[in-house]
């Protein structure tokens, strides 16, 4: 497995007993969704490799509390200390209407309201305070803030986005 064909799930934080249980930080808004998962990918070195889970449950609010088959003692928990886990693209679970996956719209064409066709989604940077669609038209990038206020409709069958972009943003790129 890739990781190019995985999304990150999380971190694991701290060891939570002396036989092994770790604490994961899970990266979701949803960690309901992962308490019965039978195993992970966890990111060692340069690879991927899978982990099967005897238990795992919520831990407070964000933390997911795993028993993994391979890990039986403390010195086992410190070998996958601070490392991230994946799960394969095929189980995260289905968006539906104007919710995406960043990875899912790549290669959308975006259209605005008063300017048309103003590109193709190249990538998503969200390093910053505020995600921004990187879109490439001709031999420009525009970006184009993610939220709520701009995005109008997410069309997959037509792998299209529509936005209303706020005055003057799309003419500081393209003029």
């Amino acid at each position: 497995m890739q990781k190019e064909d995985c999304f990150y799930l999380g971190k694991i934080v701290s060891k939570y007993s002396f036989k092994g249980e770790v604490l994961v930080k899970l990266d979701t808004d949803d960690p309901e969704i992962y308490e019965n998962m039978e195993s992970v990918f966890i990111s060692l070195g340069n690879n991927l490799v899978p982990f099967f889970i005897l238990r795992c449950r919520l831990h407070k609010s964000n933390l997911l509390r795993i028993d993994f088959e391979e890990v039986k003692n403390e010195s086992d928990a410190d070998r996958i200390m601070r490392c991230d886990l994946y799960l394969p693209l095929t189980m995260l679970p289905k968006l539906t209407g104007n919710k995406f996956y960043y990875h899912e719209v790549i290669g959308f064409s975006v259209l605005d309201d008063v300017h048309g066709d103003i590109g193709v989604i190249e990538g998503v940077n969200d390093t910053t305070s505020q995600a921004l669609f990187e879109i490439k038209k001709g031999d420009k990038q525009l970006l184009i803030p993610i939220n709520d206020e701009i995005i109008k409709k997410v069309d997959r069958q037509g792998k299209t986005i529509s936005v209303t972009t706020p005055e003057g943003l799309v003419d500081l790129y393209l003029s």
